[in-house]
């Protein structure tokens, strides 16, 4: 099965697990709400969703292993296909009644991304890309924006909310950004504000403390629609590695070099 195919086939039960967890959020009472550690919540919405999900996807891939957020299967990254799986990207938001929040999956084969699927829930958009192939939403083919300059630009971060070692070096990075740029905006879910890089709604984005499992697949789609993805260092081990940078290519220059000067190695 190729990457096509499997995003493809996997796109549908992505949108019925989707369709779950709008549901629920009518029926929603956050005093079931577990902690896993600060600020890090998980409720039975996340992980029925997530055992929907892999249930699903090893019908369409038996021999595939699973990198899954909530952990309830096995992870083993290095099997030749890899899903990379986020039940509900934007627990604290559906929690909270927010409606910003997502389902992610990525795909992974021989250890390079090859596809990947955002489903966000309450607009009923669903951003995916394959190997080889164009980013789309909801059948139609997106690509990231066209802005000249930083100051033109719209930006997107999510803020820390377990690790604040580097807390002072990000509020003085904001400054740099609310003063040179048309806004910073925080979702509260890492792969909607890829999903919103790759469409052009922002220009660009970072954050740092983030897992695989947030970034896989709105990463790979942003790399689709034509724009950069690095970690702080402008190398590529924003998969695995914490921290990610993405952006269109006429300011990616210009906004990773001043996430770089603030994030000194």
């Amino acid at each position: 099965m190729s990457p096509e195919q499997m995003i493809r086939t996997a796109i549908p039960l992505v949108k019925e697990v989707g369709a779950f967890i709008r549901n629920e959020v009518k029926l929603f009472d956050r005093n079931v709400t577990d902690l896993k550690s600060q600020n890090q919540l998980v409720s039975y919405v996340d992980l029925t969703s997530e055992k929907r999900l892999v249930e699903g996807l090893k019908a369409i891939t038996p021999e595939a292993g699973f990198v899954t957020e909530e952990a309830t299967t096995e992870r083993n990254r290095h099997a030749e296909i890899v899903w990379i799986v986020d039940p509900l990207d934007g627990t604290t938001n559906f929690v909270h009644g927010l409606p910003v929040f997502s389902v992610s999956v990525g795909l992974m084969t021989n250890g390079k991304l090859s596809g990947g699927i955002v489903y966000e829930i309450n607009l009923d958009e669903c951003f995916y890309a394959w190997e080889g192939g164009k980013a789309y939403c909801n059948e139609k083919e997106i690509q990231v924006s066209k802005a000249a300059s930083l100051e033109d630009s719209l930006l997107a971060t999510g803020f820390p909310y377990y690790d604040f070692e580097q807390m002072n070096q990000y509020l003085e990075l904001l400054k740099v950004f609310m003063k040179g740029s048309r806004g910073l905006r925080r979702m509260g879910s890492a792969a909607v504000d890829l999903a919103y890089v790759a469409c052009g709604r922002f220009d660009a984005f970072f954050e740092y403390s983030l897992a695989a499992w947030d970034v896989a697949a709105g990463a790979f789609i942003v790399q689709a629609a034509g724009g950069k993805v690095s970690d702080f260092s402008g190398e590529d081990n924003f998969l695995w590695g914490k921290e990610i940078v993405a952006a269109q290519p006429h300011v990616n220059d210009e906004f990773l070099s001043l996430v770089k000067s603030h994030f000194k190695r």
